[in-house]
């Protein structure tokens, strides 16, 4: 993987309390990082020889829209010209539940069109990336 030429963003609903911003941050980040194991980098010491975990070798700024246009961002993201991107959301469906079996069974049982996304990450090559999200700003 070229590194230089990567980048990821995460998309989240600016509507969100800051508790849940968060939840749906942490969550993302964690499947990119199984989804992408060799953008994190190699854990490092520190002068006083404590050591820290490798993280992600690129920024994910996090860029906020509301929920109708990461809706729009998501459908985009099933188009076949952009298969080659990492894509992970997060909706209501999920969020809503207390175990994973839940999210299964539940997510199973509804039609994509009907979930309410409170986030989505995308990485990959700079230029597709850019082309779906360079117009966001910064969630702040």
């Amino acid at each position: 993987m070229d590194l230089q030429n990567e980048k990821c963003v995460m998309v989240i609903d600016e509507t969100l309390p800051t508790g849940l911003i968060a939840n749906t941050a942490g969550i993302m980040g964690i499947t990119l990082g199984k989804e992408m194991p060799d953008t994190v980098g190699p854990d490092v010491t520190d002068k006083t020889g404590c050591s820290h975990r490798g993280i992600i070798q690129f920024p994910v700024p996090i860029l906020k829209a509301d929920g109708a246009k990461i809706r729009e961002l998501r459908k985009q993201l099933y188009r076949p010209e952009y298969a080659e991107l990492t894509v992970v959301d997060f909706s209501d469906t999920a969020q809503s539940c207390k175990t994973y079996d839940e999210f299964i069974d539940k997510a199973a049982a509804t039609e994509e069109d009907t979930f309410s996304y409170l986030g989505i990450a995308i990485c990959g090559p700079k230029k597709a990336v850019n082309k779906l999200t360079g117009n966001l700003p910064l969630l702040r």
